[in-house]
């Protein structure tokens, strides 16, 4: 239940060239406080609940729960969240033995797109693609919960 995750900028669409995959997310927070933030997201036919805990002092690793839920349950639990959704298209990329989820966000943070990558240890290696930028792995300003709160158009 421990999530190790690295993100990055994506510094061109060439991602788009080599997705395997693409889905419709949308998704609002319950609670956005730093030490636990509660998110429904509706992605694609599907939805689930997810709890998130304070990162470490990298920011790479922090406490997930989640438990699919029917899609009309979190359509209503989005009414009760937080002012500020976040809709984007996640995209998904195969790149060695990991999978890199592209995310291209719409709505009041058009223009951002971030790369994550799950990893099995903090310091386990991976490929980089070249469309791969500066990395933000701990920078808060990129956490879904903040940017529904401070969208990146506003930055």
């Amino acid at each position: 239940m421990i999530e190790i995750e690295r993100k990055f900028l994506v510094s061109s669409e060439a991602f788009k060239n080599v997705a395997q995959k693409s889905t419709r997310i949308i998704q609002g927070f319950l609670n956005t406080t730093p030490e636990r933030t509660v998110r429904i997201r509706i992605k694609g036919d599907s939805a689930f609940i997810t709890i998130k805990g304070i990162s470490n002092s990298s920011g790479i690793s922090r406490f997930e729960w989640e438990k699919p839920i029917e899609v009309e349950e979190a359509e209503q639990l989005l009414l009760l969240c937080e002012p500020g959704s976040i809709e984007k298209m996640r995209y998904e990329i195969k790149s060695g033995d990991h999978t890199i989820e592209v995310d291209e966000f719409f709505g009041d943070n058009q223009g951002l797109i971030i790369a994550e990558i799950e990893l099995r240890d903090e310091n386990e290696p991976f490929l980089k693609p070249n469309w791969l930028g500066k990395e933000v792995t701990g920078d808060s300003r990129y956490y879904n919960s903040q940017l529904s709160k401070k969208p990146y158009t506003l930055w």
